[in-house]
């Protein structure tokens, strides 16, 4: 099965079903985007090897904050 990769939502019921799955192999493909709910981070392959400046981790925790109380 394929879900989205960044729906944690998603990936507990890919689980679950997983774990309900008897008799066969079961297979989870999470299709993610790369520092998904970070503006500057997003989509953006150079952060895959950049360590962050202290100002951006903040930076990064307050947009986190705001897209999960956004929920």
């Amino acid at each position: 099965m394929s879900i989205p990769g960044n729906d944690m939502d998603a990936i507990d019921a890919a689980v679950d079903l997983a774990k309900r799955t008897k008799g066969k192999p079961t297979v989870i493909i999470a299709n993610t985007t790369k520092g998904c709910g970070v503006s500057f981070m997003e989509d953006q392959a150079g952060w895959h090897h950049k360590v962050p400046t202290a100002d951006q981790v903040a930076a990064a925790m307050k947009e986190l904050d705001e897209r999960k109380a956004a929920l």
